[in-house]
């Protein structure tokens, strides 16, 4: 491991070192320590900064691979990890699912279980003398924070609401495959020093979140059974502690793809071989797998529906894509031969586009193929098939989105800054 001089700062549960050999970096050491109520409470928990560290680590890889920015670098040990180095921007944001907590505090009247659709956005100023304050978004926006040369405005501020909220949809979505409910999470943002980028920074662990067992709070594995205890016992930190361990070793299962589904792409003949590669490619960015073959409903029926009926026989769920220039028999032939959902695709030329489309579009009764013309769209709607079955291709499919919305955001101040 790389020869760390600085401490940076150092937390309730965790010290922040800086990395001398690799610039911009900084690890992250968990420390054995639980703490409730702004340290109030404060134990020794042994095993603690393996199991925080674990969890968090794994977090991290699920949001990184699902395509969002965070300052996550690597695990470097047991208990520590490498980050980008951020200037960290003191907000906590929280993100809710479901009333409970100090929510029922201030707001009475609202019964726990109250569910928010759309999720409710709340922020905490990091003030332990004044308890973390709640702040409006005006009051953030009023401070005028600066870090890192970033001044934290309008544009920011907008940033970090949709990153959260996108963050939270997606753990959320991968932890329903463990028949657990997220009811609330906290997460703070940085501002990585040589990019001046804002992303997801500090950790991801069983702090930071409450987690309900099909939904039902007196499961709950989060740090919530410490914050209740109401004597601090040798037996009662056995159980917070087997209720970290269970959720650092669930969190591995939410990396592994639940169901593993196939796109095929049935081109008419090879002119249409580059079409059909930019699908592929597509696909490729979902993590779908992603078949070419070569066949014609008009001049081999026989071979298309055979083609056809080996995709069906070995039980992996499958979207065919048909790709067929002129006169789309492929597509038309192949949906009324198999309950599987058929994408058309053709490739339009200039010429006769406008009137080749037709053979695309306007069906007999009982064919429920949909037509789309960019090679990238019909994977994304491939994708989005599969997204209501496995959790990590919608979390790309989310992470995109959120992604789209920030360089058009980014796009727009740009201009802005130009103009003025």
């Amino acid at each position: 491991m790389g020869n760390f001089i600085d401490k940076l700062n150092e937390g309730k549960t965790k010290q922040i070192f800086e990395l001398v050999d690799e610039p911009g970096h900084v690890l992250v050491q968990s420390k054995d320590q639980i703490t409730a109520g702004n340290a109030v409470r404060k134990d020794q928990m042994e095993g603690k900064a393996a199991i925080a560290n674990r969890t968090t680590s794994c977090v991290f890889k699920l949001l990184q691979e699902a395509g969002i920015k965070t300052a996550f670098v690597r695990q470097q040990s047991e208990t520590a990890f490498v980050a980008a180095h951020c200037e960290m921007i003191p907000i906590e944001w929280v993100c809710r699912r479901v009333a409970t907590g100090s929510f029922l505090k201030r707001n009475p009247g609202v019964k726990e279980g109250y569910r928010f659709s759309p999720l409710k956005m709340e922020m905490f100023f990091k003030d332990d003398a004044n308890n973390d304050p709640q702040w409006s978004e005006e009051q953030l926006l009023e401070t005028k924070f600066s870090l890192a040369g970033l001044n934290i405005g309008r544009c920011e501020v907008d940033i970090m609401n949709r990153s959260t909220v996108a963050i939270f949809e997606v753990l959320e979505r991968a932890w329903a495959t463990q028949n657990c409910t997220l009811v609330d999470m906290k997460i703070e943002f940085g501002v990585n020093v040589r990019t001046k980028e804002i992303v997801l920074a500090d950790v991801i662990d069983n702090d930071s979140w409450r987690l309900w067992p099909a939904g039902d709070r007196s499961q709950q594995k989060d740090k919530q059974v410490y914050r209740d205890l109401k004597e601090v016992t040798p037996e009662a930190m056995q159980m917070v502690k087997k209720n970290f361990e269970w959720v650092s070793e669930r969190v591995k299962l939410l990396l592994e793809p639940k169901a593993c589904g196939r796109v095929v792409v049935l081109m008419g003949s090879t002119s249409d071989l580059a079409h059909c590669e930019k699908i592929r490619k597509a696909c490729g960015s979902y993590g779908i797998h992603c078949v070419l073959r070569v066949t014609s409903a008009h001049k081999g029926p026989d071979e298309t529906l055979r083609i056809k009926a080996e995709y069906e026989g070995d039980g992996v769920p499958t979207v065919f894509v048909a790709v067929a220039g002129r006169s789309n028999g492929l597509g038309p032939v192949m949906s009324g031969n198999t309950a599987y959902p058929v994408i058309n695709c053709p490739p339009i030329t200039p010429d006769w586009g406008a009137q080749d489309i037709w053979s695309s579009l306007r069906m007999p009764s009982g064919l429920g193929c949909s037509t789309v013309f960019s090679p990238d769209a019909a994977a994304q709607f491939a994708a989005q098939i599969f997204g209501l079955s496995d959790h990590l291709v919608w979390s790309k499919l989310r992470a995109s989105m959120l992604n789209t919305w920030l360089s058009l955001k980014q796009a727009d101040k740009k201009l802005q800054a130009c103009s003025l």
